[in-house]
């Protein structure tokens, strides 16, 4: 177990115990010796933890104490580090700037250790970024889903041809290329995938199917097959 884990799980297994903990049976529940818990022990007192206690008698935290409100293990705050960086490749420009912020405010109430992670630039996402649509505002799309109001498409298909569709959306897939909106088609009367970038007009109506976003989203996905979630063509 590396060390910044180590110190999350010590201060968990404090938290909760009712009474002084040894080092040595902190060292039994975490798997490593005695020496190892002594050493983390100094490390979270010399970062201000009030830990109490001493050899022999066992170490308590001081009353009064609480954690902040989010504690991570060190394999989930690097998987939240990596997701972060997922998002710099969506074409969506609210959620890119949302990670950010969400990275800074992790940081901010996270342990020094783990602290260290969100700026330390050691986990990468590489690839091709999706490019922004033209026609439409993503964030819009998420609203709709959110608010389950339905949306006015202009939409070109793969053989250039154009229709005008009233949609209750369901659902947003990224892709790597562009990104698909999952959603009841009016005119078709079935769930279709729409392919963002080649919507030419998008807007929302004053008109909602709220209430019915749940059951359409389990009519989704209990149609899905290899070639359901393919991109659209």
């Amino acid at each position: 177990m590396r060390k910044a884990s180590r110190l999350f799980e010590i201060i968990q297994i404090l938290r909760l115990s009712k009474k002084p903990v040894t080092a040595a049976a902190i060292a039994a529940q975490l798997e490593v010796t005695v020496r190892s818990i002594y050493r983390d022990i100094a490390a979270l007192q010399a970062m201000r933890v009030p830990i109490e206690g001493g050899r022999g008698i066992g170490y308590i935290l001081r009353p009064g104490f609480t954690l902040p409100p989010l504690m991570l293990s060190i394999e989930e705050t690097e998987a939240i580090v990596l997701a972060l960086a997922l998002l710099e490749r969506t074409g969506d420009m609210e959620l890119k700037q949302a990670a950010k912020q969400v990275n800074r405010k992790i940081a901010a109430v996270v342990p020094p250790p783990l602290a260290g992670i969100f700026s330390a630039n050691a986990l990468h996402a590489w690839g091709t970024a999706a490019p922004v649509p033209e026609a439409v505002d993503l964030a819009m799309l998420r609203r709709a889903i959110r608010d389950e109001r339905k949306l006015a498409l202009d939409y070109r298909d793969e053989h250039g041809r154009a229709t005008e569709r009233t949609i209750r959306p369901i659902a947003l897939i990224y892709y790597s290329q562009t990104a698909n909106i999952v959603a009841w088609c009016e005119l078709r009367h079935a769930i279709r995938n729409f392919r963002t970038d080649r919507v030419e007009h998008c807007e929302p109506v004053d008109d909602f199917f709220r209430g019915e976003g749940e059951s359409l989203r389990r009519l989704w996905v209990e149609g899905w097959t290899v070639n359901a979630i393919e991109m659209p063509r």
